[in-house]
């Protein structure tokens, strides 16, 4: 089965230079191209890809706002975006996560690295590694503090929810947070999952951001 891939950015060159490395898989398959926000979401909608790789800066409708529109539209919830960034630690990618992209990629990174990271996203697997994007979120999590209504948001969980949202903030795979609650990670990915649907995480990162968001976890705190 190939992999369907929008690609959204402003800059037509960069389009291209995506679109050529993609071509060179019999795998990932290029449905369309936007040049704004608005476009791909219209896009997005018309073709129903399996990924979007999504420049976060472009004019009019941002990257972040057109995430947004797609993880609000539940006729699209097989949709995975995956935000582009010149710099890992932008503030962009964090309200990227916060609004429900599945993870960020560098623009400078590697072609097998992205080819790899489209086939992951798609399978629904965790982009990042867990420890990347706790860093991004701890970071500008530090800055924003703990939202007011967070102990409101946290009481839909049971204790071993919380417990186990808490590991999965500190970049614990499923394995390990069976490991560490004497459990079997399948039991583990279960927790997670019921989290995940009682908060409306779409994935491990946005349950990351919630856990900095809700102040179930802190910043620097290990």
């Amino acid at each position: 089965m190939s992999v369907r891939v929008v690609l959204a950015d402003d800059q037509t060159v960069v389009r291209a230079g995506f679109r050529a490395l993609l071509d060179l898989t019999d795998d990932l398959v290029v449905v369309a191209e936007a040049a704004d926000g608005l476009q791909a979401v219209e896009t997005v909608r018309l073709t129903r890809p399996d990924v979007v790789l999504m420049d976060i800066r472009m004019p009019g409708v941002d990257g972040i706002e057109a995430t947004r529109r797609i993880a609000a539209d539940t006729t699209l919830d097989g949709v995975r975006v995956v935000v582009l960034t010149t710099y890992r630690a932008d503030a962009y990618v964090f309200e990227a996560l916060r609004h429900g992209a599945a993870g960020f990629l560098l623009k400078d990174i590697d072609p097998d690295d992205l080819r790899a990271a489209i086939r992951t996203v798609a399978a629904g697997r965790s982009l990042l590694a867990p420890a990347v994007t706790r860093t991004v979120v701890e970071e500008f999590a530090r800055i924003k503090g703990p939202e007011a209504a967070g102990a409101e948001r946290l009481a839909a969980l049971t204790d071993r929810e919380r417990e186990v949202m808490a590991l999965v903030a500190a970049g614990l795979s499923n394995e390990e947070i069976g490991g560490r609650l004497f459990m079997s990670p399948l039991t583990a990915k279960t927790h997670v999952s019921r989290a995940m649907t009682k908060l409306g995480a779409r994935d491990r990162a946005q349950l990351v951001v919630l856990a900095y968001e809700t102040g179930l976890v802190r910043a620097g705190e290990r």
